[in-house]
């Protein structure tokens, strides 16, 4: 017989296991009550000795219950035949058919019902008739009550069934309790990640509009600037050119000259500050790759440190033409241009280039500067994500979301103290028309 095998047993055969072993407990301290101080029975030391054995399959079982194993769980007619054995001892050992032990054989049936299912039970049922039948016989001819041992076994196969019966309802709701506790842990966790992607959507719409506030109130100070330089550069404009038509001798001819010059100059970054500032046009046209990057670089030019830095635009001029919105095209190169300027040190090089994609045009910014962390390169697209002391984290997320909106990719390779390349994919108008 093997005592140490075990089971791996599930929850239900848990729960089962710790009922049985508080009814084999309550029948053991019942048991050795009655044998001490009820039962008049001559034979008390094989009753104890009886009792002791169960009481060590029974410390056993609950060993084996605290360690989440039910104690000889794949053998469970064998547990049925040595409790059939046992009853049938205590019953011969305290008198026969009329012994109080004979309560054991249902308790024997309620633990297997519990346990076990209805076919084990019934096998237990008919042992347990057996071991009953197997005392009516051994018993002397005069003890031998036909009717009392018909009864036993009457009322053991109607216990048997009830038990049963009721074990089988409660195992199917508990297995409906359990199905039901799943689909509401499964509905839980799509809840939770709808409410996940609800409040990631959030956050990105929220940059994306505080991006464009920004960008908003920088146009509008560039439209007022331009403004307010403009009405007194006019004026000094005109008054050069009064002076210009004058009579004056060759120094101070081409002085004017230079300062007409100069004035010129302030005006084109003035109508260029004032092309910045204008409400972004959100209408589709067609429009060449050379153009958003050459217009990106003019107004780069005036942020600081592009003039100690070398900054070279490779983009052929017969490109496949885009189609998009072309202001916000000029934003994504403007946002990367800008990144590759604070990435690099003085003197760094940074090389714009584009060329024709199986799909469209494949346009790149690389910097030769300090590179991304590998650990901060897979929060490089998320909103509010910068390593930057007075950055909002946002360039490189509305980047993102411009270029997915026109059916584009951004991808980046990035090497510590090596540089970072920016890869940006884009449909050309001829594959979007098809």
């Amino acid at each position: 017989m093997a005592l140490a095998s075990a089971a791996t047993a599930s929850p239900w055969d848990l729960e089962a296991e710790a009922v049985a072993v508080k009814i084999r407990w309550f029948g053991l301290i019942v048991g050795w009550l009655y044998v001490h101080l009820v039962s008049h029975a001559e034979a008390t030391l094989p009753l104890n000795a009886i009792l002791a054995l169960g009481g060590v399959y029974t410390l056993l079982d609950t060993w084996y219950s605290y360690r989440g194993r039910v104690f000889l769980g794949g053998y469970p007619l064998a547990i049925s035949l040595l409790e059939a054995i046992f009853i049938g001892l205590l019953c011969y050992y305290d008198g026969g058919l009329d012994s109080v032990f004979r309560f054991y054989y249902l308790l024997s049936l309620i633990c297997c019902a519990i346990r076990h299912p209805l076919r084990i039970t019934y096998l237990t049922c008919g042992l347990d008739c057996i071991s009953y039948s197997v005392l009516y016989l051994a018993l002397p001819a005069e003890q031998r009550e036909p009717f009392r041992w018909l009864l036993m076994l009457l009322i053991l196969a109607w216990v048997t069934g009830a038990a049963g019966a009721l074990s089988r309802l409660i195992r199917q709701a508990g297995e409906q309790l359990e199905e039901l506790n799943r689909a509401l842990r499964e509905n839980q966790a799509l809840l939770e990640a709808r409410i996940e992607e609800r409040t990631r959507q959030l956050q990105e719409t929220q940059a994306q509009m505080l991006h464009q506030e920004k960008m908003a109130a920088f146009g509008l100070l560039a439209a007022g600037i331009a403004h307010e330089v403009g009405n007194p550069l006019a004026s000094i404009s005109s008054l050069v050119q009064m002076l210009e038509r004058r009579d004056s001798d060759d120094y101070t001819r081409e002085r004017l000259h230079l300062l007409a010059g100069q004035l010129r100059r302030i005006q084109g970054i003035l109508r260029e500050l004032i092309q910045f500032s204008r409400p972004a046009n959100s209408e589709r046209t067609r429009f060449r790759v050379h153009e958003i990057v050459e217009e990106a670089l003019n107004i780069a030019k005036y942020y600081k440190g592009t003039k100690s830095r070398t900054i070279r635009a490779e983009v052929p001029p017969e490109l496949p033409p885009l189609w998009g919105k072309r202001d916000q095209l000029v934003q994504v190169m403007f946002n990367l241009i800008l990144n590759a300027i604070d990435a690099t040190q003085k003197n760094g090089t940074i090389v714009i280039a584009a060329q024709r994609d199986p799909a469209g045009v494949l346009l790149s910014v690389q910097d030769d500067g300090m590179g991304i962390p590998p650990e901060h390169q897979p929060r490089l697209f998320q909103p509010y994500f910068t390593t930057k002391k007075t950055g909002t984290g946002l360039g490189l997320f509305v980047t993102a979301k411009i270029v997915q909106e026109h059916g584009g990719t951004v991808e980046f390779e990035s090497q510590p103290q090596r540089g970072t390349i920016f890869r940006i994919r884009l449909p050309s108008a001829d594959s979007l028309a098809s």
